[in-house]
C-alpha cells in the first residue's frame, strides 16, 4: 500500500530522519508515536505531498487515495450548512445529481425520448453508487461527532473552531480514502465522540495512520505502532500497550547482546595482545584481528526520550474546605447551561469534570476560578476555605503567553519572588535546558508552550489547581509524567480532560453535568465507567 525507503529529511542542518524505512500494508491501523519534535506531523505532511524529502523514496500503490486531517483546517469558514460542507465528500455524486436535476427540469418543460435515454443510465449510476444514501450517511457521521440533528442545517460560520474541526473530520471520513492520516483528531472531541470515532476507525476499510497522545484511543483502535526514535522508524505488531512491553523486551535483549559482544571483544583483544609476538600463534592472531574488523557492532539500546520530572510543590496546606458554591445559574442567551447548581470541594479532592462538549464544563471551571481568585461572588452563595492558594491552567493561557518573551522571561514573569536558580531549575524540569531557556515563545511548538504554561503553574506553589485540558499538545511521555505528578500532589484539583487513561490515573471523584446540575460520583474514573456499564 505505502512504502517508505531510506527517507532522509532535514530541518535546517538537523536531520529529522536519516535513511529511515517502513512499510504500511492495506487495512493496517497504525499509531505513529514519538516525542514532541521527532517529526510525527512532518512525516504525515511528507506522505501527503505537502513537504519534499531530501533523499529516499515514498511509493504509493496505483489508484490509492490519501486523505490528511490536520489542525490547519481550523481556519476554514463558510456560510454553507455543516451538512452541505460534509457532503462535499461526495462531490462526484453531487455533480451527477445536478445533471439529473437539470434533465428532469428540461423534461418538465419538454418531454422527449432522447432526454429519457440520457436520464435512465445516470439515475441507475447514481443509485448504484449510493447517491440516494449520502445525506443519511453524512448525518450519521456528524451526529457521531456530537452534533445534534437540529444543528446540521446551521451555517459552519456559527460554530467555534473546535466544532468546525469536527465537520472537516467528518467530511474526510466520508471521503473514505485508501490511506487515512489523522493528526491529533481527538483534541477537540469529548469522550463520547472519541469513543464513537474509535469504533468507526476500528472497522474502517482502508489503512489508518494516527498521531495522538490519547493512550486509550490508540489502544482501542490500532493494531500496529510505528515509533520515530533516533531518526529511524521502528514498527511493532500491536497497539500502544503492546509496544511498551515489546520495546522493553527488545531493549533488554539488545543490551544483553551488546554486553556479550563487548565481553567477546575484550577477550579477543587480550588474546591478540598476549600472543601477538608469538610466531606459533600468528595465524590465530591474524584470524582474530580480521574477525574484529569485520564484526558488526551491536549498540547499547538507546532512546531519545528526555522525560519531564517534576512535582507540584505545596508549601502551605489549605483548610479542610476549599470552596462551597451554591445557586449557580449560567446562561448564554437562550442557552441555559447551569440552573441552581452546587459544588463542594474539600482538601484532598482530585476531581475529574467530564461530559459532552457544550454542557458547561469550561464555564463551570471559569466560575470556580473567578470565585476562588477573588474570594467572593455577587452572583452565587459561596464559602471559600482558609489559606487556599489557587492556580489555573487553560488552553487560553497558551494563547496569552507573550510570544516576544523567552522561556526564562515568561517563567520569571509568573514568579517575580523566585530566585533565578529556582526558575532555571523549573525550566529544566520541563526540558528547557542550557540555550533552550532563551528560545522565544513565538518559535515554540504547541507541546513546548504547554510545558511553559505548566511550569508557570508549578512556580505558584498552589495548593488548589484548576486544569482545563492540560494534556492537549503533550506527547505520551509528558502526559504520563503529568499524571504521576498529580497522583503525588498533596493539594487538591479539578481537571477537565477527554483523555480516559489520564483520568483513570489521577481522579478520586467524578463530577458530571446532568439536567443543568453538577452530579457527583465518589470513586475513580474506571469505577465510574464500570458503574455505568451495569
Amino acid at each position: 500500500m505505502l512504502f517508505i525507503k531510506n527517507l532522509t529529511y532535514y530541518i535546517g542542518n538537523r536531520a529529522l530522519y536519516e535513511d529511515a524505512s517502513v512499510n504500511i500494508k492495506d487495512g493496517e491501523k497504525i499509531g505513529l508515536i514519538g516525542l514532541n519534535g521527532t517529526g510525527k506531523s512532518t512525516l504525515l505532511k511528507i506522505i501527503s505531498g505537502e513537504k519534499k524529502i531530501d533523499s529516499g523514496k515514498i511509493s504509493v500503490e496505483k489508484d490509492a487515495k490519501i486523505g490528511f486531517f490536520n489542525q490547519d483546517l481550523l481556519s476554514y469558514v463558510t456560510e454553507e450548512s455543516i451538512r452541505n460542507v460534509a457532503m462535499r465528500a461526495f462531490d462526484d455524486l453531487l455533480k451527477l445529481k445536478e445533471e439529473i436535476d437539470k434533465l428532469l427540469a428540461e423534461m418538465e418543460k419538454e418531454y422527449s425520448d432522447d432526454l429519457l435515454k440520457k436520464l435512465f443510465p445516470m439515475q441507475e449510476d447514481f443509485a448504484t453508487k449510493g447517491g440516494y444514501d449520502i445525506e443519511r450517511k453524512t448525518d450519521i457521521v456528524l451526529e457521531g461527532m456530537g452534533f445534534k440533528t437540529e444543528d446540521l442545517s446551521r451555517p459552519l460560520s456559527e460554530f467555534s473552531g473546535g466544532w468546525r474541526m469536527r465537520v472537516m473530520l467528518s467530511k474526510l471520513l466520508l471521503e473514505n480514502p485508501s490511506v487515512l492520516m489523522l493528526d491529533e483528531p481527538t483534541n477537540h472531541l469529548d469522550i463520547k465522540s472519541i469513543q464513537w470515532l474509535e469504533s468507526y476507525l476500528k472497522s474502517y476499510s482502508g489503512s489508518v495512520i494516527i498521531v495522538s497522545h490519547d493512550r486509550s484511543f490508540l489502544d482501542g483502535m490500532t493494531n500496529k505502532t510505528i515509533e520515530i526514535c533516533n531518526k529511524k522508524f521502528t514498527a511493532y505488531a500491536g497497539n500502544y500497550s503492546f509496544y511498551e512491553k515489546e520495546k522493553e523486551i527488545r531493549s533488554e535483549l539488545q543490551d544483553k547482546a551488546h554486553k556479550n559482544q563487548q565481553d567477546q571483544i575484550k577477550q579477543t583483544k587480550i588474546f591478540i595482545e598476549k600472543f601477538g609476538a608469538k610466531a606459533s600463534k600468528a595465524s590465530q592472531v591474524q584470524s582474530r584481528v580480521k574477525a574484529l574488523e569485520k564484526m558488526e557492532i551491536i549498540e547499547k539500546s538507546t532512546s531519545d526520550a528526555s522525560k519531564i520530572k517534576f512535582k507540584f510543590p505545596v508549601n502551605q496546606k489549605s483548610g479542610k474546605v476549599i470552596a462551597e458554591i451554591n445557586n449557580i445559574n449560567k446562561s448564554f442567551g437562550a442557552l441555559n447551561l447551569l440552573k441552581d447548581a452546587s459544588v463542594m470541594i474539600n482538601r484532598g479532592d482530585k476531581i475529574a469534570l467530564i461530559g459532552p462538549n457544550g454542557q458547561g464544563k469550561s464555564t463551570l471551571l471559569n466560575i470556580i476560578s473567578e470565585i476562588i481568585f477573588s474570594g467572593e461572588s455577587e452572583d452565587y452563595k459561596v464559602n471559600i476555605g482558609h489559606n487556599v492558594i489557587p492556580s489555573f491552567f487553560s488552553q487560553h493561557q497558551l494563547d496569552s503567553l507573550n510570544v516576544n518573551n523567552s522561556v526564562i522571561e515568561e517563567l520569571r514573569f509568573s514568579a517575580p519572588q523566585k530566585e533565578e536558580p529556582e526558575i532555571r531549575k523549573v525550566a529544566g524540569m520541563f526540558l528547557f535546558t542550557k540555550d533552550d531557556v532563551n528560545k522565544k515563545i513565538g518559535v515554540l511548538s504547541g507541546g513546548e508552550r504547554s510545558r511553559v504554561a505548566l511550569g508557570k503553574v508549578l512556580l505558584t506553589d498552589a495548593n488548589f489547581l484548576i486544569l482545563d485540558e492540560p494534556t492537549n499538545h503533550l506527547d505520551m511521555a509528558s502526559v504520563a509524567m503529568l499524571a504521576q505528578a498529580l497522583k503525588e500532589y498533596d493539594g487538591s484539583f479539578v481537571v477537565v480532560s477527554h483523555d480516559r487513561h489520564f483520568l483513570s490515573l489521577v481522579a478520586n471523584k467524578i463530577w458530571y453535568i446532568e439536567n443543568k446540575k453538577v452530579e457527583e460520583f465518589l470513586g475513580s474514573y474506571s469505577d465510574y465507567t464500570q458503574y455505568n456499564r451495569q
